[in-house]
């Protein structure tokens, strides 16, 4: 970071509280506006890798006197309620929650609410509580995409498709959007669902357990294909695939989320496709708005593009672009967009694949 990194915080967060970037004076200065970031967890490589050095680079290019403030919640509800209490200590005007919980974060966003902070909730929905923005995307549509890109692999097969689903956390309301997605194609088009899970906390483990779950219900010729929330989950759904002697190729796995190993996994034929959200539009579009509202601004002309009714009311709300990607993608969407490198993906165990796809 351009900024310098501040090296303690109040004693009684600092269990609580990985690191703070600041600028000019320290945390709780009247003269200082401050802006904090919570984002919720690190098993989804995106929120350290992506969003975070995304956010931070444009909210300090557009706010420069400003202390950003920023915590991990580690998938911790308790903690996170912590790290918003530490962020009102420090004198925070303006939060960009993503929560660890979408229904119990209401709590937060009260009471950031009665101490005057703007909320705005990224990534995942705050429901049932006075928010102030929303910055997303089409949640919904990202299960739709991830489900009719399955239902298009297998379209030449004539007989129904039978599909098994891994689904996101529960505690996550964005995983419900993406799981009612899939089933408005799932739906639609007569698809048997033969087995179904919810996984918590987004765990790879967890969903590798749950595909193994159910290749032993329905056996290894009882499903044609594997729905997963995110590339995490298809990780491990694929792991359960090798383990149980089947080919990943013959089984068309979705993911989302366009993480490094998920993108080396399509190279690889493992892993059908990825929706890769710009992350870094949606991470900088949050920056904008953050720096808007922390210096008593409007937020810029056409940045707001939607609305979303989250139970307390009709939220403001950004919505960023997506698009899914296959192995005919990865060039034009990933590599050209700059999300990864040819060398990134082109690892020693991808070289290979890279050179038959035409990659590296």
């Amino acid at each position: 970071m351009r900024f310098q990194k501040k090296s303690a915080l109040l004693a009684v967060a600092a269990a609580t509280i990985p690191t703070l970037a600041a600028c000019g004076s320290g945390g709780g200065d009247s003269d200082q506006t401050t802006v904090a970031l919570l984002l919720p967890e690190t098993k989804t490589a995106r929120y350290e890798a992506k969003d975070r050095p995304a956010f931070t680079e444009k909210f300090q290019e557009l706010c420069g006197d400003c202390e950003l403030l920023y915590y991990n919640a580690d998938q911790d509800p308790s903690k996170q309620q912590q790290q918003v209490e530490a962020a009102i200590t420090q004198g925070a005007s303006v939060l960009v929650l993503d929560p660890v919980d979408g229904k119990s974060a209401a709590a937060l966003a009260n009471r950031a609410n009665q101490a005057g902070i703007k909320v705005i909730s990224y990534d995942r929905m705050i429901s049932n509580a006075p928010i102030d923005y929303f910055v997303s995307t089409d949640n919904e549509k990202v299960g739709e995409m991830q489900a009719q890109a399955l239902l298009d692999e297998l379209s030449p097969n004539p007989q129904p498709a039978r599909i098994v689903m891994i689904n996101g956390s529960p505690q996550d309301s964005n995983a419900g959007d993406f799981k009612a997605g899939a089933h408005n194609v799932f739906d639609a088009n007569g698809i048997e669902i033969v087995a179904e899970y919810d996984t918590p906390d987004w765990s790879p483990d967890k969903a590798q357990t749950q595909m193994e779950q159910a290749i032993t219900k329905v056996g290894k010729d009882g499903f044609d294909a594997v729905y997963a929330a995110n590339d995490g989950t298809a990780g491990g759904a694929i792991a359960a695939l090798k383990a149980a002697g089947i080919d990943p190729a013959t089984k068309p796995v979705s993911g989302q989320d366009a993480e490094l190993a998920g993108i080396q996994r399509i190279v690889a034929g493992e892993q059908h496709m990825t929706v890769y959200k710009k992350i870094t539009p949606q991470a900088e579009a949050a920056a904008e708005l953050a720096a808007a509202l922390a210096q008593g601004q409007e937020p810029p002309s056409g940045l707001v593009n939607a609305s979303v009714d989250n139970g307390a009311g009709s939220i403001p709300t950004i919505y960023t672009p997506m698009v899914a990607v296959t192995d005919d993608a990865v060039a034009t969407e990933i590599i050209g967009d700059a999300w990864w490198s040819a060398a990134d993906i082109c690892t020693d165990f991808y070289v290979e694949a890279c050179q038959t796809a035409g990659i590296g």
